[in-house]
This record gives structure tokens, C-alpha cells and sequence, in this order.
């Protein structure tokens, strides 16, 4: 599908000379272009019709949550029929872990993690992979932080369609690694249940659940219900599920990154040793251990993060993955209040 604007208005007075010298730079390779403008003089507008001109992926960067909110809802009214997603710092609050060894405090991670927001971040990644070209997205300056590797998350996204011949045990493990948990309980977004020869999926990033009917190990129908009424919205001939964490990853990586993370800690174990520090050589060992076994056992710890450069296979110094890495190489980004969020940038980059 194609970026279509939907307005009961036609660009007028500078707007038109705008929208062609913009799109007409970009075509050309014009790295930077600036587009000024006095509040409520159109400057959305006009960009939204420099993006149905150029028919690009786009990045809408802002400084902070509430021009993303609003921006969102106006490219929203502007593009209807295309994919317009929201990405901003899923955190409502976030103390980091601290330990002071002299006294053997340690103060453990407090975090609480807003999962409606979680919800459009994973919503975002899933349309920027499903390979359509008309996803814009409206983000804070938190799309500049790790996130998972868009490679592995590619690799776990499972495609599935009608008459599709796969054992319901396979998908099941596929699921499972994909970090859905099943449950029997409440269904809540990133779970799947079974009943019968229905597999019943609650995707992370999506409103309404999926039912997966199988007859044998053929896939018989493919449909999307409401949960309340249980009633079928909509039928598919087949269906991309998304992994229901960001960063998800294959056995085969998790398994080398545990034994890289390993060789580390008994590295930097015995380099606190030799120095004196030995309740720092203890706390590092109790935690690292812990986390290990979280990850063998669940695929994923509580602050799984902090590894993100084994898990990665990324080499020492080099930088996260962030969300620009799923974008395509043409992507288009726009700057919105450029005099302060630019400067925003280098300052959060820098830190």
C-alpha cells in the first residue's frame, strides 16, 4: 500500500512550492533541508504531503513525549489507511541498581514498565519488519537506546497460513521460543492457550487475539476474535506472528553468549580478587550466576539489557542496535523542533 494523505484540504499559499522543493531535494540526495514555518502555518501537513510525494519509511523524531503524542494523532487523521506507529520510553519509572560495598548494600533495580507503551513499541518493530513501506513513525529520542537485534527478531517471526501443513507440538516450541508463554488463566497480551485442536495466541503488539484451527497437522483456518464475546472479527489466509519480546534470540546464540558471558565473569571475579575487592568479586558472581539461570531456564532475566553486546555477538566498544536499524537504508526522518531536539540528541547520546 502506498502513503495516501486523507484531508478535506488542498496546500495552499507557500505550501505547494514546499512540497516540491522538499521532495524534489530528497530525490536528489540532499542530506539536509529545513522547512520553517510559524506555529499553525501547516508544517505537518505540508510534510505529510512531502511523504505521499516520496513514498519513503519514515522517522519523525521529537523531544519529547507529548509533541510524539500529538504528532502521532495528527499523522494519524493525515494517514488512515497506512501503518502510523508511536515509539517513546516505555518506563513510567526507573531507579537503577546501586551497591555500596562498604556497608554490603545492595539496592536493587526498581523500574515500572508501561505496557501500553510497550505494546506500540513492539507494534512499531513488527510493522517496520513486515516489509511494507508505508510505516512512519513517530518517536521520542528514545528510538537512539538498545533495543533487540533486528536480525534475530526476524528470524523468530512465524508465518504461518491455510492448509499449512506444521505440528501443533512445533508450533507450539516455536511460540516458546519466541517468548509467548502459555497459560491456562488469565489471556493476556505475549500468551497462547490451548483448547482442543485450537491454538489460541494473544500477540504483545496487537488489540485483538489470533485462533489457529488445526485438523491433523494442517491449519484449517486462520482467525482474529474478540475477546470479550469470543465472536471472529476476521479471517486470514495467513498471518505473521512477532516475537513477544524485543529482545528475543535463537537457542544457538543464547547458548554462546552464556558461555562468553561465563568466560567474563571469571575474569573480572578474579581480577577483584587480586585487587582486594572481594565483596565485589562475591555480589558480581551471586548476580551474573543468577541471571545465567534465569536465561537458560526462561530465555530472558529481569534487566537482560545489560547484556545486550553477547546476546548481539556485537564486539566490545561497539554500539547497540537502536530502532533506526529497522528501518531500510532510504528511510526518511524528519526533525520536528529541530533547534531543540537536535541539541537533545548529542546530549543523550553523550551520556
Amino acid at each position: 500500500m502506498k502513503f495516501q494523505v486523507i484531508s478535506d484540504y488542498q496546500p495552499t499559499g507557500d505550501q505547494p512550492q514546499a512540497i516540491t522543493k522538499l521532495a524534489a531535494g530528497i530525490e536528489a540526495g540532499e542530506k539536509y533541508q529545513t522547512l520553517l514555518g510559524v506555529t499553525g502555518s501547516g508544517k505537518t501537513f505540508t510534510v505529510a504531503n512531502v511523504i505521499q510525494e516520496i513514498q519513503r519509511p519514515t522517522l519523525v523524531l521529537a523531544h519529547n513525549k507529548t509533541l510524539a503524542a500529538q504528532l502521532h494523532s495528527e499523522f494519524k487523521q493525515f494517514f488512515p489507511n497506512n501503518s502510523v506507529q508511536y515509539f517513546v520510553s516505555y518506563y513510567d519509572y526507573y531507579q537503577p541498581e546501586a551497591y555500596i560495598p562498604v556497608t554490603g548494600t545492595y539496592i536493587e533495580k526498581d523500574l515500572s514498565i508501561n505496557e501500553e507503551l510497550e505494546k506500540l513499541r513492539l507494534s512499531t518493530t513488527s510493522a517496520l519488519l513486515s516489509g511494507r513501506r508505508d510505516v512512519l513513525v513517530v518517536a521520542s529520542v528514545s528510538c537512539l537506546y538498545g533495543i533487540g537485534n533486528p536480525v534475530e527478531f526476524q528470524k523468530n517471526v512465524i508465518s504461518l497460513h491455510r492448509d499449512q501443513t506444521i505440528s501443533r507440538t512445533k508450533l507450539l516450541h516455536r511460540l516458546v521460543q519466541s517468548l509467548y508463554a502459555r497459560t491456562e488463566a488469565e489471556f493476556t497480551p505475549g500468551t497462547f492457550r490451548i483448547k482442543g485442536d485450537t491454538v489460541e495466541i494473544f500477540p504483545s503488539y496487537a488489540d485483538d487475539p489470533f485462533r489457529i484451527h488445526f485438523f491433523g497437522d494442517e491449519i484449517e483456518e486462520i482467525e482474529c476474535f474478540d475477546r470479550a464475546s469470543m465472536k471472529v472479527i476476521e479471517r486470514y489466509d495467513k498471518l505473521n506472528i512477532y516475537p513477544a519480546n524485543m529482545f528475543v534470540t535463537s537457542p544457538e546464540v543464547l547458548e554462546a553468549a552464556i558461555w562468553d558471558i561465563q568466560q567474563d565473569l571469571v575474569k573480572q571475579v578474579d581480577y577483584f580478587k587480586e585487587i582486594g575487592k572481594h565483596l565485589e568479586a562475591k555480589r558480581l558472581e551471586e548476580r551474573t550466576n543468577f541471571d545465567l539461570e534465569m536465561i537458560r531456564e526462561l530465555g530472558y532475566c529481569s534487566g537482560i539489557e545489560n547484556y545486550s553486546r553477547y546476546l548481539d555477538r556485537r564486539q566490545p566498544g561497539t554500539r547497540p542496535f537502536c530502532l533506526l536499524d529497522y528501518f531500510p537504508e532510504d528511510y526518511l526522518m524528519v526533525v520536528d523542533e529541530s533547534h531543540v531536539t537536535i541539541s537533545q540528541v548529542h546530549a543523550m547520546y553523550g551520556g
